[in-house]
């Protein structure tokens, strides 16, 4: 019957990794596919609902976060208890199906006459596993999975030889040949077939089997849509629309229906989502249906049936989804939507919304089918006149115009309303009494979304409300303010001003050169020096005529040359000159420079050695640490000043800081394993031997997505799984315990984002309850508060330390285990200790929600807040004076590890550094009391744009602070942290993967990172064992002590190569600013998937080379180990132990337990506080120690949004 396979595509619980999965279900649409794409982080019984009702061929998930043996085995089980329901359909009339027999009979009252012939019920199609992760899935891990039941999991090896259209074949065979032998009947078109009212309405679940039967009952229906579409292809081609469309007269119905059209891209998703949300609350438990439909491609005959993945409320037990592809061609609804409609009216359902596929101006089908339409639109039409074009303006019950922060969009309020008028002849009536609803609909708790929905309740019946809220125009609070939404493209010309002005200045003083050139070569005597003016030149109106000096002209030309250099030229000339080309020119700023600066470059660096610019090598030789050009022109001198400069000068291109740290290197010790004691051990492992502590912490899925450990097997198989699990303050204590961390040598970096705002207040805490231990024990004070610890905490709730403590862990933080020290001492001692300990604190939280919206999907609230939250960090900081930690770590590495190159990583970073600034800006913060606070981490990779990633981001930085923001020196300094490229890490020849990361490291440390984490080379199958983590610092280690080559800290300063290639990198990263800009800067671009959309395509760009060849991986696509004489190396796969997954869980139930009576409490007065407008992060600082994560995760969702996903 060539019906087309459906599949349904997303990624793993907890696991935001989403380009393969997106990269494949591309392919399987042109292959023919029905795609249902629920995106990423899905449990398992998420999964199985949405397989159930929308009766999928094959589920096909992508896990690259770990937890995938109890992923998968969790997902076989759970789709083999569902599909042991009772496939029973009950036929009104005498034919049934049930238990294997099957009858034959003829339906009466205007049902379906047919004769059904279907298998017996162990044959029916079961929905088919299948999986990927890269080299994170073992060959091992595979074989077992598959064995247990998983249809096939891909592997790093299958990309090689089958690549991803035979992978892709491959699942769609498979497919092909269970479904050959499962439920086969025929459908006669000509009468209608549908089941008795289903009885199981109260307390009904999603996935239940009403769920079950519905769905099989859809898809039969579908069938008889392709068959009808193979007879309408036989009509002519005029005729086909009319016969498809007009099939039977509308029937009446018992269950209202509401339909939702549109252009595509009008938001009408999101809107039925926000429309849902309240639905779905309301007092009478309404039983909801939904049906989204989406066109069948005309070239492949696949279909992207995306709207699931923009519903949050799709699992609600009271909502039923399904998605529907057309499957005809040109048309925006099903030929058999008047079936379906009439089909659901017997379930029970108490509405019924209707999603149409995009529409164009012409298109008005859906009004015939429901009771309320409604048109949702943007701004986006054109002029005026083609609003006179779309039919839905007549016919639309009511108008949605969406997205309504757009610039122009008030404008186009008053001109829809005008055509409405015009459309119902209506003129008298003014814009309030117009149904068009002006609205931000992502936007939570939107004002005239509200209206929206409140309107639209009224119309169907189901609002109690006299009369229906008035729509009205609303100026909403914009995060960036229309006058600012050209920053982008601001910072490119200004940076097009600067170069132009520059280059008139190096012309000048080329001009200047030869003058003063020409003075000497003609004898003239007493010139002075360059830059000096005669003080008895000529001036253009007179000329003694009696005159013998023939040079005056040239005088006066040299004189005029002087006047036309700028202040500035001719200061940064005059300087240079001063301190004699010497790389200790301007040092004395440094000595004023607070010695707890915690930059890299900066940090405990004596005069001694700020005044030793050479180091002697073996052979004598004394080796500058910075080279100073000798320059044979002052034209090529200044060009070198404008554009380059000596490191720690201004545009900072070689680097923010005069020399390196020799005593702190920028070596950042990363970890993250199971229980916190896990990774406290590992610190430890790292710290040996080390002169200051610089650690970085990984966390679990889990805790990224702000969720607890749980015993339900998806989640349980990812505790301590990729990262440390952290789900109270006592886990964030026995974390760091015996690591001191406000002392000065001390900088914790954490990579969170979703719940960072919790994860800071928990760190923060941490750090002042250490502080009020050793306060207690230096007083005296420690045997009185431990009898008071002890009388607060019952033994078996009292929190502990697992196992045995490395050595030099002295304990410090384990002593407040389950108390705060706010409860220890008095509160004017707490506040002085805790403003001691905010002042000296070091270190950088990620916290980039940018970055997490357009490729690492770990947000969990809606933008707008989680900007709020950023916002509310930061202000905290100025509040409090905190000055040497980061409040953010603006990341490009995440983006180039879902795809982009490294134009584009380094472009969006950039950006979205920037649209901070502006938005922290509009806060009304002042530019230099945050922007210091900001830094930046960016990937390494293996092409040539990486070697002068940090020099491209210092220049572009540092020019748009001083000559856009008007920011002092310290602002101007961009500070980042480069990791080595994980995707560049291959499972394949794993060994290889150091050579990579110490030709990465390379590149970073020439170009003065200011921080660098180096990879594990088993991290592309593991979580890094001590002996990898050793290697992984050894690279670093040797590079900065052993390699000569490295003591020059410009080595590469002067190339042509990397200065040409400097310029192009700046250029195409300014010209992405532009295309960021024309779409309405960062967050504009947001709202199209601009970003998401370009990395995803990059990302199939690379992966098509890597398979085809053309871009060679030593060991994986060319150059291959002979398998007879080379010796498998085989990593040592970390996963986290049963008994270590238990202790978590038993961990967070007890300090649930034992706060039960105060984080009720606490979470109340953390939404009363927020919405009276109070520092969510002062609120979290006093409630975190009372709440586990979840507990606050969904706390701040109900105050501010779910985040809602995108394609």
């Amino acid at each position: 019957m060539n019906i087309p396979v459906r599949i349904l595509t997303t990624t793993a619980i907890f696991d935001g990794h989403d380009a393969a999965i997106n990269i494949i279900r591309r392919v399987l649409i042109s292959l023919g596919a029905e795609i249902i794409h629920l995106g990423h982080n899905h449990s398992v019984l998420d999964i199985v609902n949405a397989a159930i009702q929308e009766d999928v061929n094959a589920i096909a998930v992508s896990s690259y976060q770990g937890g995938h043996m109890e992923f998968f085995k969790y997902l076989v089980d759970l789709l083999g208890e569902k599909q042991k329901m009772s496939f029973e359909v009950s036929l009104k009339g005498k034919g049934t199906f049930s238990k294997g027999k099957v009858s034959k009979g003829t339906l009466s009252k205007g049902s379906l006459s047919k004769d059904i012939v279907c298998n017996e019920p162990s044959k029916v199609s079961p929905i088919l596993v299948f999986g990927g992760g890269g080299g994170t899935i073992t060959r091992q891990e595979a074989d077992i999975l598959q064995h247990y039941g998983v249809t096939r999991i891909y592997t790093s090896e299958d990309r090689e030889t089958l690549g991803l259209e035979g992978m892709a074949n491959d699942v769609i065979k498979r497919c092909n040949d269970v479904k050959s032998d499962s439920i086969t009947g025929s459908v006669n078109n000509n009468v209608d077939y549908y089941p008795s009212k289903s009885t199981n309405v109260e307390g009904k679940y999603v996935g239940d089997e009403s769920d079950y039967h519905l769905a099989k009952q859809i898809s039969l229906l579908e069938e008889s849509c392709s068959q009808l579409k193979r007879q309408l292809q036989s009509q002519p081609i005029d005729q086909q629309d009319s016969n498809l469309l007009n099939l039977k007269e509308r029937v009446m119905r018992n269950t209202k229906v509401i339909g939702i059209t549109g252009t595509g891209g009008s938001g009408k998703s999101t809107l039925i989502d926000e429309c849902l949300t309240v639905l779905l609350s309301n007092k009478k438990a309404l039983r909801i249906a939904y049906l989204a439909i989406d066109p069948t491609r005309k070239k492949s005959g696949g279909a992207l049936l995306g709207d699931r993945i923009r519903i949050n409320n799709q699992y609600h037990p009271r909502l039923f989804m399904r998605s529907i592809a057309t499957r005809y061609d040109y048309v925006s609804i099903s030929p058999i939507l008047e079936k379906l409609l009439m089909l659901l009216d017997t379930q029970g359902f108490d509405l019924i919304l209707v999603e149409t596929a995009g529409i164009g101006q012409s298109d008005s089908v859906i009004t015939k089918y429901v009771d309320e339409s409604c048109y949702v639109m943007t701004n986006d039409y054109g002029s005026p006149s083609q609003l006179e074009k779309i039919e839905m303006l007549s016919f639309a019950d009511t108008i949605v115009l969406n997205k309504c922060d757009k610039r122009g969009s008030e404008d186009a309020y008053n001109e829809i309303c005008h055509q409405w008028r015009i459309n119902h002849n209506k003129m008298e009536w003014p814009n309030e009494l117009v149904p068009v609803y002006p609205m931000i609909a992502s936007q939570f708790a939107n004002d005239g979304l509200e209206r929206f929905i409140n309107n639209l309740l009224y119309k169907v019946g189901i609002s109690t409300d006299n009369k229906p809220i008035i729509a009205t125009w609303n100026d909403d609070n914009e995060i960036i303010p229309v006058d600012k939404s050209n920053y982008l493209s601001e910072i490119s010309s200004l940076s097009k001003k600067i170069d132009n002005n520059h280059q008139k200045q190096i012309d000048i003083i080329s001009n200047l050169e030869s003058y003063h050139r020409s003075l000497r070569d003609h004898g003239v005597s007493n010139v002075p020096e360059l830059y000096i003016p005669y003080k008895n030149a000529y001036k253009n109106d007179e000329q003694a005529d009696d005159s013998k000096d023939e040079t005056g002209w040239l005088k006066d030309k040299y004189n005029k040359s002087i006047q036309s250099l700028d202040n500035d030229t001719l200061l940064l000339l005059k300087n240079w000159h001063h301190s004699q080309a010497n790389s200790q020119a301007n040092f004395q700023e440094r000595e004023n420079v607070n010695e707890m600066e915690m930059n890299v470059g900066m940090e405990s660096i004596t005069r001694e050695e700020l005044f030793t610019p050479h180091k002697s090598s073996l052979s004598n030789l004394s080796i500058p640490l910075t080279s100073v050009p000798h320059f044979h022109s002052e034209s090529a001198l200044l060009d070198y000043l404008l554009n380059e400069n000596l490191p720690g000068e201004f545009p900072f291109t070689a680097g923010v800081f005069h020399h390196r740290g020799e005593i702190e290197e920028p070596m950042r010790m990363f970890a993250g394993e199971g229980t916190p004691e896990d990774t406290n051990r590992r610190f430890f492992y790292l710290m040996e031997g080390q002169k200051t502590i610089r650690l970085s912490t990984a966390f679990d899925p889990i805790s990224l997505y702000g969720k607890d450990p749980k015993i339900q097997p998806d989640t349980y198989g990812c505790i301590g799984m990729s990262g440390v699990s952290i789900a109270c303050i006592d886990d964030m204590k026995k974390l760091y315990s015996g690591i001191e961390l406000s002392k000065k040598n001390t900088s914790v970096s954490m990579t969170i984002n979703g719940p960072a705002t919790i994860f800071l207040a928990w760190y923060f805490t941490v750090a002042i309850d250490q502080q009020v231990e050793i306060y207690l024990k230096n007083t005296g004070e420690w045997n009185t508060a431990e009898k008071r610890i002890n009388h607060n905490l019952q033994e078996q709730y009292q929190p502990k330390y697992e196992g045995d403590m490395p050595r030099g862990n002295n304990g410090l933080g384990l002593g407040l285990l389950g108390i705060s020290g706010k409860n220890l001492v008095d509160k004017t001692t707490y506040e002085k200790i805790k403003s001691d300990t905010l002042q000296n604190i070091r270190g950088t939280l990620q916290a980039d929600i940018l970055k997490e919206e357009m490729a690492q999907n770990e947000c969990l609230f809606s933008l707008p807040f989680s900007l709020a939250l950023m916002g509310d960090i930061q202000e905290y900081f100025i509040n409090n004076k905190i000055k040497h930690y980061y409040s953010v770590s603006v990341s490009g590495y995440h983006i180039a590890e879902a795809g982009a190159n490294p134009v584009t990583q380094l472009a969006f970073t950039l950006a979205n550094g920037f649209t901070l600034v502006e938005y922290y800006l509009s806060r009304g913060m002042v530019i230099d009391d945050f922007s210091s606070q900001f830094s930046f981490f960016f990937s390494n990779g293996m092409d040539p744009e990486y070697a002068v990633i940090g020099r491209v981001a210092r220049r572009i930085w540092a020019r748009a602070m001083r000559y856009r923001y008007h920011a002092n020196t310290k602002s101007q300094k961009l500070k980042y942290h480069i990791q080595t490229s994980g995707r560049s890490l291959q499972s394949e020849d794993i060994d290889l993967n150091d050579i990579r990361t110490t030709l990465q490291a390379v590149y970073a440390i020439y170009d003065n990172c200011n921080s660098l984490h180096t990879n594990a080379y088993d991290e592309a199958v593991t979580t890094p064992t001590e002996e990898s983590v050793h290697r992984a610092l050894a690279i670093q280690m040797i590079i900065n002590r052993e390699l000569g080559f490295n003591i020059s800290q410009n080595p590469l300063q002067g190339s042509y190569f990397l200065n040409r290639l400097t310029n192009m990198v700046e250029h195409a990263v300014y010209e992405e600013f532009n295309r960021l800009s024309h779409r309405g800067g960062v967050l504009g671009a947001m709202e199209t998937f601009y970003q998401r959309n370009k990395i995803q395509q990059e990302s199939f760009y690379y992966e098509s080379k890597v398979i085809g060849g053309s871009v060679p991986i030593i060991g994986v696509n060319t150059f291959k180990p002979n398998n007879v004489n080379s010796v498998e190396v085989k990593p040592v796969l970390v996963r986290s132990s049963e008994n270590k997954k238990k202790q978590q869980i038993n961990n967070i139930n007890n300090f649930k337990d034992r706060n039960r009576q105060y984080s009720g409490p606490a979470l109340k007065e953390l939404i009363n506080k927020i919405k009276d407008n109070k520092n969510s992060f002062e609120c979290l600082m006093d409630i975190s120690g009372y709440c586990s994560l979840e507990q606050m995760t969904d706390t701040l969702k109900v105050i501010g949004g779910e985040y809602r996903r995108k394609m």
